[in-house]
């Protein structure tokens, strides 16, 4: 594998972690990225265009949903926070190794809460509490039903609230807030310094085409020379976001055919009052409206960005057919080919429910958006608040041989049939499982290399949890916890 050569696509989250496994696996990669903006990570990586909650499954409740017997399924949630917790394990890797520095802390300690009202979902909240904390990774969760002791917790939700009304809420107090885009351009800035490595901003590519050698050419744009230029790589990983779909049916491998993109962009309502910023110190997630999609749950969110704290409400769905913040709007129109129109109708006519309810969202007033707030916080004042636009996500149409076309959350791999190409398609939880996401591409495209003992040795000083489970070593999850938490939680990384 000596002087193999790799193109990544996309200079975010994914293409960063990538490369860093890249060139820590193997030294001598020659690795290229390319990034259509002239700004690492400022798509769905990007601070503004991204949650930020380090999703960890302790209180986003679309991951655990009730069953019909009145118990939870927690699968989910179980297997996301073991990402994060792998996904914290490079992090400190890296800064106790010097190998990435920012200004201030890209990672921070916020409490993680769910909170919900009425009868059946406070028995559904108890029930997950139930089950969760007899796991390690969640056996602190605290749960509570009083008012007084909530208040406690988070005091801006509750001044105002009426003293009748039935409450439930978990916390945990080692949540945290991540900033992606530092992170990411933190990453980038190492790969940079070393040697064969080459990042090209401002450069878009057009097309990506399999040569009679078996390597792929890269054709690409210098967007601010208008230059066009190519390479030829060994590998190509397509790390672009809701850009991904495009650059992945310009590949033409067979393994792509079938799938579609549904775009949904993000709004939310930020507060412009520092008095009111400072009176909440948590990120509480609700329960998402029926039909919704997996982004859209309602949360009161306290964020660090760059070190000034701010606080939003949100998320508001909004439609555009745009794939990418800064993409077209006919990237939608451009990514219906005869292969995928049949399983998007499919998927259209199965979720007639999320159709209504973006269109509901769309034509929303700002007294409606306030009203939803006003929820969560009842005191809230109008004129605090003003609606920003986040990040866009592309949700994930599959075609499925039953159904024609069904509509996937969560991230998937496509691979070409020698996994010499790689794409990542799909939204949440993305940027927080993405260390994960990324051994499962060098599974998928490099089993032999990941069978050797050199890599094998590697990934266990990158990841010292690496090939065991913290799902059911209890004392592997706590203590790894505190390797990470020792190191991330530093107020100077320097």
């Amino acid at each position: 594998m000596s002087q193999k050569s790799y193109t990544l696509i996309g200079a975010g989250i994914m293409s960063a972690t990538l490369g860093v496994f890249l060139k820590e696996l193997e030294p001598d990669a020659q690795i290229t990225i390319y990034e259509r903006l002239d700004k690492v990570g400022a798509e769905s990586s990007d601070a503004w265009n991204n949650a930020g909650t380090g999703h960890s499954a302790f209180c986003e409740l679309n991951y655990t949903p009730p069953k019909e017997d009145g118990t939870v399924d927690i699968s989910k949630a179980l297997k996301i926070s073991q990402a994060f917790e792998v996904s914290k394990q490079l992090w400190a890797y890296l800064q106790k190794s010097g190998k990435i520095r920012t200004e201030s802390p890209f990672i921070n300690d916020i409490d993680h809460m769910s909170f919900v009202w009425g009868d059946e979902n406070i028995k559904f909240l108890q029930q997950r509490h139930k089950q969760m904390t007899q796991y390690g990774m969640f056996e602190d969760m605290d749960y509570s039903e009083s008012h007084e002791e909530i208040a406690e917790w988070i005091p801006l939700m509750m001044k105002g609230r009426d003293r009748s009304e039935k409450i439930a809420a978990t916390r945990m107090v080692i949540g945290t807030d991540v900033n992606f885009g530092a992170i990411t351009r933190s990453m980038i800035r190492y790969l940079q310094t070393q040697d064969g490595v080459k990042v090209y901003l401002g450069h878009e590519v057009d097309d990506i085409t399999r040569k009679d050698d078996g390597k792929w050419k890269v054709d690409v744009t210098d967007l601010n020379e208008d230059v066009e230029k190519s390479n030829d790589a060994d590998f190509v990983f397509v790390g672009a976001g809701g850009g991904a779909l495009l650059l992945l049916e310009k590949s033409d491998i067979p393994e792509g055919r079938g799938y579609g993109g549904f775009p949904v962009s993000g709004q939310f309502l930020i507060c412009k009052n520092p008095e009111v910023v400072t009176k909440h110190e948590a990120k509480v997630y609700g329960k998402a409206a029926q039909g919704s999609p997996p982004m859209s749950v309602p949360h009161l969110d306290t964020r660090m960005l760059n070190g000034v704290r701010s606080l939003l409400f949100g998320p508001y769905a909004a439609f555009s057919t745009k794939f990418l913040k800064n993409g077209s709007y006919m990237d939608l129109p451009l990514s219906i080919e005869v292969h995928n129109i049949w399983p998007m109708l499919s998927a259209g006519f199965q979720n007639i429910n999320l159709t209504k309810y973006l269109i509901e969202q769309v034509f929303q007033s700002p007294e409606d958006r306030f009203e939803a707030l006003q929820k969560y916080y009842p005191d809230a004042k109008m004129e605090d608040w003003e609606l920003i636009t986040a990040g866009q996500r592309v949700q994930i149409i599959k075609k499925d041989k039953e159904e024609g076309g069904v509509l996937k959350f969560g991230t998937e791999i496509v691979s070409s049939e020698d996994k010499s190409l790689a794409a990542l398609l799909g939204a949440s939880p993305g940027a927080s499982t993405s260390v994960s996401i990324m051994i499962d591409v060098l599974n998928t495209c490099f089993p032999e290399q990941m069978k050797s003992q050199s890599w094998n040795d590697k990934l266990k000083e990158m990841i010292p949890s690496y090939g065991q489970s913290l799902i059911e070593d209890r004392e592997l999850c706590l203590s790894t916890r505190a390797y990470t938490t020792a190191i991330l939680k530093l107020e100077d990384i320097s």
